[in-house]
């Protein structure tokens, strides 16, 4: 279980493909703080560590994880959003976050205010996800408010500190995100469909 607050932007060292899963190196400020076995969401995706080595740790991604997300996408030096997993009893900044995308959405607007950023984004609807104005989503593992809200696209703003500490500084339109949609709003909604 993750909050969406981003603790570190790690750097892709190496990319490795063994059959269809990907290795994937990458230098941290937090890796000494890591160890074998423990969850790390990179942009958002629950990632598993399975060696560590220096200032460096590896995790792979599965098939499953790579068809779902922009992982698969990932290039040596791309910088990451970085989490650990919560711990029980801390406060919880964000909102809940399992660090299972949902689905990707592409990145169809960037405008830059006094101040702050606006982007919006588009994603496909027919997979029955959905936002509401003001209801939290995880956008590359940063949980965020949503403000706008249409059918399939959404907008969020950025504070400067989440631009700088995060991958939204390199984020343009056409960019590919991982998404995961509010669990509660997640379980309401299934319900629904259920009662009908």
């Amino acid at each position: 279980m993750f909050t969406g607050i981003i603790e570190d932007l790690g750097i892709v060292k190496d990319l490795v493909k063994k059959g269809e899963n990907i290795n994937i190196t990458v230098e941290s400020n937090i890796t000494n703080e890591l160890k074998i076995d423990q969850s790390v969401a990179h942009n958002g995706v629950c990632l598993t560590v399975v060696n560590i080595k220096d200032k460096e740790y590896t995790v792979t991604a599965i098939k499953e994880t790579l068809d779902k997300s922009n992982i698969g996408a990932l290039k040596i030096k791309d910088l990451v959003n970085l989490e650990r997993a919560m711990k029980l009893g801390d406060r919880l900044d964000g909102h809940i976050v399992q660090g299972h995308v949902d689905q990707i959405a592409t990145c169809i607007n960037v405008e830059e205010h006094d101040g702050s950023w606006q982007y919006a984004f588009k994603y496909d609807a027919s997979l029955g996800n959905i936002t509401i104005e003001k209801g939290s989503i995880t956008i590359n593992g940063v949980s965020l408010t949503v403000v706008g809200s249409k059918k399939d696209t959404f907008s969020v703003a950025i504070i400067p500190y989440t631009y700088k500490h995060t991958n939204f500084n390199s984020l343009k339109i056409g960019s590919i995100v991982n998404l995961e949609f509010d669990v509660i709003g997640k379980y309401v909604s299934k319900l629904q469909e259920i009662k009908l």
